[in-house]
């Protein structure tokens, strides 16, 4: 196992089995198409972009609010066994690469939790089953994400000394 996953599995509680619980199933045919994922991303941005905390909503504040609903749902209902909507528009998800750019640190994920827990709990077009498998999935990924982002940091990091030390060579 890689070690964001590995790390995913330790931080967020979920074990790998438990987290992509969500590919023993369609949860794309099982929750009937595309709306649930259309509703569960609508509820969760709508807390994302009101949340009372600053530093949180600026991780958001370069993207638009419709932008960011359509490219959500369109992630969850590709990974979760509908069409593949968003590698069609925006090519492979490639998780850590693109989120990157964003300070995805344990606080930052707690905070998407939360909310995406609030947007579950709320979002009625999806049963309680396939919730549990969604929060699992979600929990893990999100701590995929810090695991990555820490791991390009130290990345980034390694580099740069090597840059510094004069090692680099120019072709």
């Amino acid at each position: 196992m890689n070690q964001p996953k590995q790390n995913a599995s330790e931080w967020s509680g979920v074990a790998a089995s438990d987290a992509f619980a969500i590919d023993e199933t369609n949860l794309f045919e099982t929750l009937g198409g595309i709306q649930p994922f259309v509703d569960l991303s609508t509820n969760f941005y709508n807390r994302v972009y009101d949340d009372e905390e600053e530093w949180f909503r600026s991780i958001f504040s370069n993207s638009k609010k419709e932008d960011a609903i359509r490219n959500q749902y369109e992630f969850f209902a590709q990974r979760m066994g509908g069409p593949n909507l968003y590698s069609k528009r925006r090519g492979h998800p490639a998780l850590i690469g693109r989120h990157a750019p964003f300070p995805v640190t344990h606080q930052a994920a707690e905070r998407w939790l939360r909310h995406m827990q609030q947007a579950l709990d709320s979002t009625s077009s999806i049963d309680p089953d396939s919730k549990v498998k969604m929060m699992n999935f979600f929990k893990h990924t999100a701590y995929f994400l810090v695991g990555g982002n820490e791991m390009t940091k130290q990345m980034q990091q390694s580099q740069c000394k090597h840059c510094a030390n004069g090692s680099s060579t120019s072709t």
